[in-house]
């Protein structure tokens, strides 16, 4: 494993670190928390697909509507787990700094899971549906901001982008089941199971989640944060697979000891109110949770979760028709995110690096939705007619959006955001950072059925708006984001210029310490 892994991921840490602590046990870790992402995949991936057939329409009256108000029926059933999500997300924080980043997840598994009871049980009451999307929410956004936050906490930092940016990798493989459950169910089953059963499936990944946090150990970086050093000391060797007395366990241990020692000389107390002081009150704090919240309103912003969500009818726009035919096109979809992100992970995360890789794929995201929306606008399909190839092409797009988002904007900013922040504040950092990931989530679910129905002759504008994002994209990440790759999380002060205290931060708002300025030299 760590031959090929040297082979693969070219950086300093990993030319220097044992190759013991590339064993099977990180790998395990980050797996088993990472059920969290494929819970955030499969109850993304499933509605779309549950929304379009007919014995869910017939079930929940949509049938009954006319075009607008289907719309914005399907929204809401779509954007009430956004609406949990969010609020998973800013709750998540306390849990995860008060009890542990393990019991997080635990919590996160229990909710989901009954959130998916609740939907199986709704039976065309609409009430209950909505409840059931709502607890579905909180459990995912719990996981989505803990998932991240445990796996970066447990990697070894050569590695520590790929290890996190598993989360992505189970999202889309999420995404990729839920496409296929919905498009065997449409084949196979029939009557009310039809829609049941993917409702159903939302909850499997929800119990494997559960299963390995119950067999994994805590974060050794929380256990150094509430005192429980000799604990803290076992759980990074037993992850590292090094005696406790190995010069790397030691240092690492040395390391997260000054860190934590550091912090508490930079703030008195340890209140959430002493916290929010310590984050928006040191410029390099600030800094990173603004870096933080704005890379999570541009992943929403590039338009993905507009196809997660509203494939089929997206689909249908560039000329698929037939609703067996649109999910078959979105199950492909769902195998291009997952190899494209797998590609990502192996290759590329912590060789090319971070910031290189949100440069270019927000240009290439950005021509590929600017296409599919001049074609839909200049040489829209028209229906009983085939489709010619500059529509193909779209499809093309399509898929080829997928596999660009893989390779920056999806894996890179949970990693970045997972990793940027000091430890006192990292659970509060990504807290943010995930709740404004999963509020615009929310405003991108709820607008784009309006988008497409309203924005110009078959939602040409909803492409065109997207690409202009994805292009302004590449403006913030040239100005504002640094090169994090092979660095240790300890590093991180000092990368974002908090390097020396003179000063504590006093409950009188006194001011706080004299930073040292640091110069970054970002390269391109």
């Amino acid at each position: 494993m760590s031959f090929l892994l040297k082979r693969l991921v070219h950086n300093e840490a990993m030319r220097t670190d044992p190759p013991e602590i590339y064993g099977w046990r990180v790998y395990a870790l980050a797996c088993s928390a990472c059920f969290g992402g494929m819970l955030f995949g499969v109850e993304t991936g499933i509605i779309g697909g549950v929304l379009t057939m007919d014995t869910f329409k017939a079930k929940y009256g949509l049938n009954e509507l006319d075009d607008t108000a289907r719309a914005n029926l399907s929204a809401n059933i779509v954007s009430t787990l956004q609406a949990g999500c969010f609020f998973g997300a800013l709750a998540a924080s306390w849990v995860a700094d008060r009890y542990g980043r393990r019991l997080g997840l635990m919590v996160a598994s229990f909710v989901a899971i009954l959130g998916v009871i609740m939907q199986v049980a709704a039976s065309g009451h609409l009430e209950a549906m909505y409840i059931g999307r709502l607890l579905c929410g909180i459990g995912v956004g719990f996981a989505s901001m803990v998932n991240p936050l445990y796996v970066s906490e447990n990697a070894p930092r050569a590695i520590r982008g790929g290890l996190t940016g598993l989360y992505q990798l189970f999202i889309t493989m999420g995404i990729m089941l839920a496409f296929w459950i919905n498009y065997g169910s449409l084949l196979h089953i029939s009557g009310h199971a039809q829609y049941l059963v993917p409702l159903a499936m939302q909850g499997l990944p929800a119990i494997l989640l559960l299963i390995g946090m119950l067999l994994c150990n805590e974060s050794p970086r929380w256990l150094a944060k509430q005192d429980r050093w000799e604990e803290a000391r076992a759980t990074l060797s037993s992850i590292r697979n090094l005696p406790p007395n190995h010069p790397y366990v030691e240092n690492e241990f040395q390391d997260i000891a000054s860190q934590l020692e550091f912090e508490r000389q930079l703030i008195s107390g340890s209140s959430f109110v002493d916290l929010l002081k310590e984050m928006w009150t040191i410029s390099g704090n600030r800094k990173r949770a603004l870096i933080s919240i704005f890379l999570m309103v541009c992943q929403q912003m590039t338009g993905t979760n507009a196809i997660n969500y509203y494939a089929p009818q997206i689909f249908e726009n560039l000329g698929i028709t037939g609703s067996s035919n649109g999910l078959f096109a979105t199950g492909v979809y769902g195998i291009v995110k997952v190899v494209g992100c797998a590609c990502f992970l192996v290759f590329v995360a912590d060789s090319l690096g971070r910031r290189r890789s949100l440069l270019w794929t927000s240009i290439a995201q950005g021509l590929c939705m600017l296409y599919i929306g001049l074609y839909v606008r200049i040489a829209p399909p028209k229906e009983g007619e085939p489709v010619i190839p500059a529509g193909y092409f779209a499809l093309v797009c399509i898929f080829l959006f997928a596999a660009f988002f893989q390779f920056g904007w999806g894996p890179v900013c949970w990693i970045y955001v997972s990793e940027i922040p000091t430890t006192r504040l990292r659970s509060l950092n990504v807290s943010f950072a995930a709740a404004t990931q999963w509020l615009f989530n929310f405003v991108v679910a709820r607008a784009v059925p309006n988008m497409l129905a309203t924005v110009g002759a078959n939602g040409y504008g909803a492409y065109i708006i997207f690409a202009c994002f994805c292009f302004s994209m590449f403006v913030f990440v040239w100005f504002f984001v640094p090169e994090t790759k092979g660095l240790s999380l300890e590093r991180m002060d000092e990368l974002f210029g908090v390097s020396h205290v003179s000063t504590k931060l006093h409950p009188d708002d006194s001011p706080v310490e004299k930073e040292e300025v640091v110069n970054i030299e970002k390269t391109a």
